[in-house]
C-alpha cells in the first residue's frame, strides 16, 4: 500500500502541471455542488454554463500554481485544496440561512458577527464550536506540515516564480476576454443568481477586486457641472408649516396578497392595506432580496444606487468608512430640521453609527440605549413596539420639525421550519411547498401581523402628538423564502411596497419608484429641494424618465462617483455636507443613588438598559441588569470614595453614552 501510494505520488508530481487541470475542475464541481446543495445540480452547472465552468477552473488552476513554489508540494496542495473547499462549505452553510452567497464583504463583517457573541444572535455554544473547528483545522495543518517530506526540486526557483507570475498575470486578459464574450457577467443584478450563473470562484473574486466604483467614461468637471445645471431645482418652496418627515424601514415586509400560492384564515396586515387604500403608495424596486438590508437603506437615505458598486458590497462598510456622504438628512437639516435614527439592534452593526455620522444625522438611538426586554417567539429579535416610544422621544427632543429614520427588526429571518407558535392567530396554506416551508410562512405571517399592530400604534402616537407629519414606510427586501420571479404577481422579487400616512391632507398620488427615488420624490411633493442627488432624482422623475433606464442611470453614476470617489466637482472645493458629531441616544443616563444589600451595591437611576455597564474608577466591573432603574455590582468592587459611571456599551467595547460621575461616600449597609 505504501509503495503504491509512493508510485502514485511520484507520478502525480511528475505530471502535476497537467494533472492540476482535472484537479481544478474537480474542486469547482465540489464548490458548485455545495452552492446548490446538490451534486446533480453541480453537474448541471457544467452542462448549462460550460464556459463559466472552464473559466472558474482556470482561476483555481492558477491558484494551484502556488504549490510549485514550495518544496513540500503535497502539504501545500492539501492546504490549498482545503482552503478552496472550506470557502465552499462556508458558502453552503450561509446559503442555508440566507439568499445571498458568501463574499469578500462577509469577511469584512466578521467583526459584526463577533459583536453578537454570547447573545441571542450568536450564542456562546456557536462561538465555541467555531473556535474548536478553527483550532482543529490549524492543528491538522501543523501536523501535516511536520510529517510531510521535502521534495528535491530540480527546476530552479526563479523559473517556478516566473511560471506563477505568468499564470496570475494571465488572469486579467483572460477575464476581460471572457467578460467581453459574455462567458461571465460584469454585474450581478441578482447577486445569488449571479454566483450560480457565473460560478462561485468568479463571484467571490469579483467581490474582492470589484469593490467600489470605476470612473465613468467622460468624467470631468464640465460633465458634472453640465448635469447639475440641467437638474438643479433651486430653493425649497416649503411653506411656513414644516411637517415632520418619518421614514420607517419595515424589515422583510412583503404583501403576501402578491403571493398567489398562499392563502390565510384572516388578513395578517389589515392596517397596512387600509393605509394603502387611503394614502399614496406604490411598488418599490430595491437592490437586494432576502438579505442586505443596509444596501436598501443606503439607497433610501442617499438617493444613490448600489448597482454601481461591486457584487455584494456594502458601501456603509467600505467607502463610508473613509468619506462623508451627502444624504437626505443633510439636505433637510439646511431647512432647520432635527435629524434622528431609531433602531432596536446594535449601533455598530453594518457600521451604522459611523455611517449615520457620515450621512449627517444628529442622533442615533440604537438598542444599547433602549430598555429592551421583549423578544419575538424565537427569542432572537426584539419586538418593535419599543420603537414607538423611542421615536416619540426623538421627536420631542427638539423645538423644530424633525426628520426621523426608524428601522424595525421584528419580521427578520431566519424563519423556523418547525412549528413554534402553538395556536397562531394567522393560519396559512401554501401550495407546492413542504411542511418545513409551510411552518416558515405561518411564523412569518404572524410576525407580519405583529408588524401591522406596530404600524397602528405608531400612527396613533403620531396623531396624538398633533404635529403635521408625513410617514413613509417601505419593505427593504422580500423575506428569505426562496421566492422566484414566477412566484409573485409582479414577476420581480426585487419589488417590495411602500405605504404612506399623513395628517395634513396630502393628495393621494400612487407611483412606483426605486429606492433611490423614494425620499427625493416625497421631498419634491412637499417643496423640499437641494443637494446634488435629491435635485437630480427629483428632476429626472418629474421628466418621466424611468429610474431603471440607462438614460437615468448614466448621469446618476457620474454624480455618485464624483461625490464618493472623485474630485467632488459638484461642491467646487467645499465639503458642503461634512460628517456630524453624532449623539447616541436621546435620554440622559443618570445615577441617582446607591444602596448596599446582601453584599451587593444596587445603583438606582434612570434610562438603564441591558447594555449598561458600571465602571468603578474607570474600570469596567461585572454588572447585573435588574431593571431600567436598577443595576447591581459586587460590593467587593468598590470602596469608600470610589467613582461610579454607567456606560452604555456597544460591540467592541464601544462606549455610546455615559452617565454622570457618582462619588461613593459612606453608604449605609444592610446585611
Amino acid at each position: 500500500m505504501k509503495r503504491t501510494w509512493k508510485s502514485f505520488s511520484d507520478f502525480f508530481e511528475k505530471y502535476a502541471l497537467i494533472l492540476h487541470i482535472p484537479l481544478a475542475m474537480l474542486l469547482v464541481l465540489v464548490n458548485e455542488s455545495l452552492s446548490r446543495h446538490s451534486l446533480i445540480e453541480g453537474f448541471g452547472f457544467i452542462t448549462n454554463h460550460t464556459g463559466a465552468f472552464l473559466y472558474n477552473s482556470f482561476i483555481i488552476y492558477v491558484i494551484l500554481l502556488l504549490v510549485f513554489l514550495s518544496p513540500r508540494r503535497l502539504f501545500m496542495r492539501i492546504v490549498m485544496m482545503a482552503i478552496v473547499i472550506l470557502f465552499g462549505i462556508i458558502n453552503c452553510i450561509i446559503l442555508n440561512n440566507r439568499v445571498t452567497p458568501f463574499g469578500f464583504t462577509d469577511l469584512a463583517m466578521i467583526g459584526d458577527l463577533l459583536t453578537m457573541q454570547n447573545t441571542k444572535y450568536f450564542t456562546a455554544q456557536q462561538a465555541g464550536i467555531s473556535l474548536i473547528a478553527i483550532l482543529i483545522f490549524v492543528f491538522l495543518m501543523v501536523m501535516l506540515h511536520m510529517h510531510s517530506k521535502k521534495k528535491t526540486v530540480q527546476t530552479k526557483l526563479w523559473v517556478r516564480i516566473l511560471v506563477c507570475a505568468i499564470g496570475f498575470a494571465s488572469l486579467f486578459p483572460v477575464t476581460k476576454a471572457c467578460q467581453a464574450a459574455g462567458v461571465v457577467q460584469t454585474y450581478f443584478g441578482n447577486l445569488a443568481q449571479g454566483y450560480l450563473d457565473n460560478g462561485y470562484a468568479y463571484g467571490f473574486a469579483m467581490s474582492v477586486v470589484g469593490r467600489g466604483m470605476n470612473e465613468p467614461s467622460g468624467y470631468s468637471e464640465k460633465a458634472v457641472d453640465d448635469i447639475i445645471k440641467d437638474t438643479e431645482k433651486g430653493d425649497s418652496t416649503l411653506g411656513s408649516v414644516k411637517p415632520n418627515i418619518i421614514v420607517v424601514l419595515l424589515e422583510s415586509c412583503f404583501d403576501i396578497d402578491e403571493y398567489p400560492a398562499l392563502s390565510y384564515n384572516e388578513d395578517p396586515i389589515p392596517y397596512f392595506h387600509e393605509l394603502e387604500k387611503k394614502y399614496s403608495t406604490g411598488h418599490l424596486t430595491v437592490p437586494v432580496v432576502g438579505a442586505g438590508t443596509c444596501n436598501t437603506e443606503f439607497e433610501i437615505l442617499t438617493g444613490m444606487s448600489c448597482k454601481f458598486f461591486g457584487p455584494g458590497e456594502y458601501p456603509q462598510k467600505t467607502v463610508l468608512k473613509k468619506r462623508d456622504c451627502e444624504s437626505t438628512a443633510d439636505v433637510i437639516k439646511k431647512l432647520g430640521y432635527g435629524t434622528h435614527v431609531v433602531h432596536n439592534n446594535g449601533g455598530n452593526f453594518y457600521s451604522r453609527a459611523n455611517a449615520f455620522s457620515q450621512m449627517g444625522f444628529d442622533t442615533f438611538t440604537s438598542k444599547e440605549l433602549l430598555d429592551i426586554t421583549d423578544y419575538t417567539p424565537l427569542n432572537t429579535w426584539p419586538t418593535d413596539d419599543i420603537l414607538v416610544g423611542a421615536t416619540k422621544d426623538a421627536l420631542d427632543s427638539t423645538n423644530t420639525p424633525d426628520f426621523c429614520y426608524t428601522i424595525t427588526v421584528g419580521t427578520h429571518g431566519d424563519y423556523p421550519t418547525e412549528k413554534v407558535i402553538e395556536n397562531p392567530k394567522i393560519k396559512v396554506k401554501v401550495k407546492g411547498v413542504d411542511q418545513g416551508r409551510q411552518n416558515q410562512w405561518e411564523y412569518y405571517c404572524n410576525m407580519l401581523n405583529n408588524m401591522d399592530r406596530f404600524l397602528k400604534e405608531y400612527t396613533d402616537m403620531l396623531e396624538k402628538r398633533g404635529e403635521p407629519t408625513l410617514l413613509i414606510c417601505f419593505g427593504d427586501h422580500l423575506p428569505t423564502m426562496g421566492l422566484q420571479n414566477s412566484d409573485v404577481k409582479q414577476k420581480d422579487i426585487y419589488q417590495t411596497k411602500y405605504i404612506t400616512w399623513n395628517n395634513f391632507g396630502m393628495k393621494k398620488q400612487d407611483q412606483d419608484l426605486t429606492a433611490y427615488q423614494l425620499v427625493s420624490e416625497y421631498f419634491d411633493r412637499l417643496g423640499i429641494h437641494g443637494g446634488t442627488m435629491v435635485d437630480y432624482n427629483q428632476t429626472m422623475t418629474e421628466r418621466g424618465v424611468s429610474g431603471k433606464s440607462q438614460k437615468y442611470l448614466k448621469n446618476l453614476q457620474m454624480l455618485q462617483y464624483d461625490l464618493l470617489y472623485g474630485d467632488r466637482y459638484a461642491y467646487h472645493g467645499v465639503d458642503m455636507y461634512p460628517a456630524s458629531d453624532l449623539v447616541m441616544g436621546i435620554n440622559p443616563v443618570v445615577i441617582d443613588n446607591v444602596y448596599y444589600y446582601d453584599n451587593r451595591l444596587h445603583i438606582y437611576g434612570e434610562n438603564f438598559t441591558p447594555w449598561s455597564k458600571v465602571f468603578v474608577n474607570g474600570e469596567k466591573v461585572n454588572t447585573t441588569y435588574e431593571s431600567g432603574q436598577v443595576l447591581s455590582i459586587s460590593a467587593k468592587d468598590v470602596t469608600d470614595g470610589s467613582y461610579l459611571v454607567v456606560n452604555q456599551m456597544g460591540s467592541n467595547n464601544t462606549i455610546f453614552r455615559s452617565s454622570n460621575e457618582y462619588e461613593l461616600k459612606l453608604p449605609n449597609t444592610d446585611e
